[in-house]
């Protein structure tokens, strides 16, 4: 008899692990699919830029930054780091002051073999260097980490005149995400708060994006000064 409970009890537990299993799958298919098998162990966004650009059109936008990208590489690796690959960025971003988008190429790059301070360092350096007000850095966790508080969506078929005008159309997502990048081939990225990740959601819909093509990864994002 109590071999018969015993066995019961072992379906009923598998039963129910399998429809935990089905339960998490289909909530994070709300959100898109996840992209922690491709993210790098961190991620640092930074330029050398220190004016304030409202011309969508001005010729500081067309630089590749090559010169940057060589030295930022170099800090990385000097503070005991790994660097990875970097991408150009063209960013458009809500000022509230001057009321209207401003506009900044910059770089974004992967770093690997780092944890939060000598991120946080490396960050600091670079932010000093080219006297930014801020150099914002994104570390890849498992979503159920207790240090995740971020989100970063990369989703394609955007481009920066699109972001521009959508964060004109919505005044709720330019206050909240502020703005965001656009990598030369059209796919936007977006660093966000995770409270934050229906706005994004709806924010890509404005822009006429897919979401079923969407990548979301969860970490800790830093603004560092």
């Amino acid at each position: 008899m109590n071999h018969v409970i015993a066995r019961r009890r072992l379906r009923l537990l598998s039963t129910t692990v399998a429809a935990l299993m089905l339960s998490i799958a289909g909530a994070q298919s709300t959100y898109a699919h996840s992209g922690e098998r491709d993210c790098p162990t961190a991620e640092i966004f930074a330029t050398d830029n220190t004016a304030i650009i409202t011309d969508p059109d001005d010729p500081r936008l067309d630089t590749r930054l090559t010169r940057f990208r060589h030295e930022v590489r170099g800090i990385i690796r000097a503070h005991g780091a790994r660097p990875g690959s970097s991408e150009l960025l063209d960013g458009v971003f809500w000022s509230g002051e001057l009321r209207r988008a401003t506009y900044e190429r910059s770089r974004e790059f992967d770093v690997d073999g780092v944890g939060r301070d000598g991120l946080h360092h490396i960050a600091g350096v670079i932010a000093k260097r080219y006297e930014q007000e801020a150099v914002l850095t994104f570390r890849c966790l498992p979503r159920t980490s207790p240090e995740t508080d971020a989100v970063e969506i990369e989703v394609p078929g955007v481009s920066a005149s699109a972001l521009r005008e959508a964060l004109v159309a919505d005044p709720e997502a330019r206050e909240r995400l502020g703005g965001g990048s656009v990598t030369l081939d059209g796919r936007l990225i977006l660093v966000a708060p995770v409270a934050d990740l229906p706005l994004a959601r709806a924010f890509t819909a404005e822009l006429g994006a897919d979401w079923e093509q969407a990548e979301v990864r969860y970490g800790d994002r830093e603004f560092v000064s």
